[in-house]
């Protein structure tokens, strides 16, 4: 930790108290480093406010004194947007500890969770109430809500859900000066003015603070069904999702492609896992359909299923059965960034491109892996419903790491290029964070630009909300 000038270290006690700030080594440490291990910063102090009153004072302080805050929710970051640098002079403000359910509103579909409230609390909260809230991500069980609003979190069921965006009503937002935005309505229709409160979706809190949140809530479902489906081709997983559509009345929830390498890796490395399929083949997905009743689904996918399996489109199927069987596939599939972590090195590109133009991408982006990375293998996965796809390279085991990691900067400019030759996002659900910032003043139209750091400058003339990240410092 770095020294902290008494005067702000007296001040920040104050407001907190002796439990609400860490400046031990040792207390800190955990808040310091990203969830990847990519950056390792440094930091006067973590600051950890119970109330909104608390973060009120912390900022008017802060920005008095011109300290920057770097907002953290659970710290899973891919892109080291909760990190501080490495300077020393930044706080951390944690929101761990500003983490109530307000309030339940079965009868409207809502409820309002502060922002420390780790994903699956409010998951629980909407099922107490026998109603769903419908963001889904491997990390639900530390990810914090806060944190998916500040980086617009995607997950497995954007497809028939929308992104973290889609989900929200109202916020409560900490502004740099200690003002506070109470916009937590729960109003579904609100048409008076400019939609301010989108503004802090995706600005990983390079803007404000959210402290709380308004979200939709949805009837619980009644039913899944279920599949782990073997294709030839990517072109066959486009096709089928189009025909899943249409047959199940846009029942689809999740549509999640996997590579071979991927089920694999995931055998290899992961406690528990097996093969679904009696025999390999090139690539898989995990489809699921959901509905708020009892219904048919089951004879639904069969169904269809069937029909692409005489049209060639499918190659063989793996139905869940049991809740048991369901867990199992879903076990495979979230697990599968951890067993590309315990497999060794490689790179990571969380990428989105038309769902249409899905097969002419991996087709090019696949060639172009082989002729200037042999040493690498193609792990595609993810969420091609929606036509977002974490295009990553691992190592093979003959590989030396040092060679393979040296190519890391020409591998992203030749997927990231091509990723926007076909219209696409260098950043499809993971933000900008500190890693990608290069990346948008790369891609981003410069009216676009311009216009970020206009709201910037509106919002925090002073520059303290977590700077470096999203935009650089002017």
């Amino acid at each position: 930790m770095s020294p902290a000038a008494p005067e702000l270290l007296a001040g920040l006690r104050e407001i907190l108290g002796a439990d609400g700030i860490l400046t031990a080594d040792a207390d800190c440490a955990r808040y310091l480093s990203d969830h990847r291990r990519l950056y390792q910063g440094r930091a006067r102090a973590v600051l950890r406010p119970r109330t909104v009153a608390e973060v009120v004072r912390l900022l008017a302080l802060c920005n008095a004194q011109r300290v920057g805050v770097v907002p953290q929710g659970g710290n899973t970051s891919y892109c080291g947007g909760a990190t501080p640098d490495e300077s020393g002079q930044q706080v951390v403000l944690s929101l761990e500890r500003l983490n109530r359910i307000r309030s339940v509103d079965a009868a409207n579909y809502s409820l309002i969770a502060e922002a420390g409230c780790v994903l699956a609390q409010v998951q629980r909260a909407a099922a107490d109430a026998q109603r769903f809230f419908p963001l889904s991500l491997g990390s639900e069980g530390s990810c914090q809500i806060g944190g998916n609003l500040s980086t617009n979190a995607g997950g497995t069921a954007v497809l028939r859900y929308g992104m973290m965006r889609e989900l929200v009503l109202g916020l409560e937002v900490v502004l740099a000066d200690g003002r506070v935005l109470e916009s937590l309505s729960a109003l579904r229709k609100d048409n008076t003015g400019y939609d301010i409160k989108s503004l802090f979706l995706g600005a990983e809190g390079t803007l404000g603070v959210i402290t709380a949140a308004s979200l939709k809530l949805f009837a619980a479902p009644r039913a899944h069904a279920t599949a782990l489906v073997a294709i030839p081709d990517v072109q066959a997983a486009v096709t089928l999702l189009g025909q899943l559509r249409e047959v199940s009345g846009d029942a689809v929830t999740s549509f999640e492609l996997m590579p071979r390498v991927a089920i694999e890796l995931a055998v290899r490395h992961l406690e528990g896992v097996s093969d679904p399929l009696a025999r390999p083949y090139p690539w898989y997905v995990l489809c699921e359909l959901s509905a708020a009743r009892a219904a048919a689904l089951g004879g639904v996918l069969e169904e269809a299923l069937a029909a692409a399996l005489g049209a060639g489109t499918v190659l063989d199927a793996a139905l869940a059965r049991s809740e048991r069987e369901r867990a199992a596939l879903w076990h495979l599939r979230e697990h599968i960034p951890e067993a590309q972590r315990r497999e060794g090195a490689g790179f990571k590109h969380d990428i989105a491109v038309p769902v249409a133009a899905l097969p002419q991408f991996v087709a090019r982006a696949g060639a172009w892996l082989d002729a200037h990375v042999p040493d690498g293998r193609l792990v595609a996965y993810g969420h091609v419903g929606d036509g977002n796809l974490h295009f990553n390279v691992s190592a093979r085991p003959d590989a030396v790491r040092t060679e393979f990691l040296a190519r890391a900067e020409d591998v992203r400019r030749a997927i990231h290029d091509l990723v926007h030759e076909f219209g696409g996002s260098v950043s499809a659900e993971h933000g900008i964070g500190r890693l990608k910032v290069g990346e948008l003043e790369r891609y981003a139209a410069p009216l676009e630009l311009e216009l970020m750091r206009a709201v910037k400058r509106a919002f925090d003339p002073h520059g303290i909300m977590n700077p470096g990240k999203v935009l650089r410092q002017e």
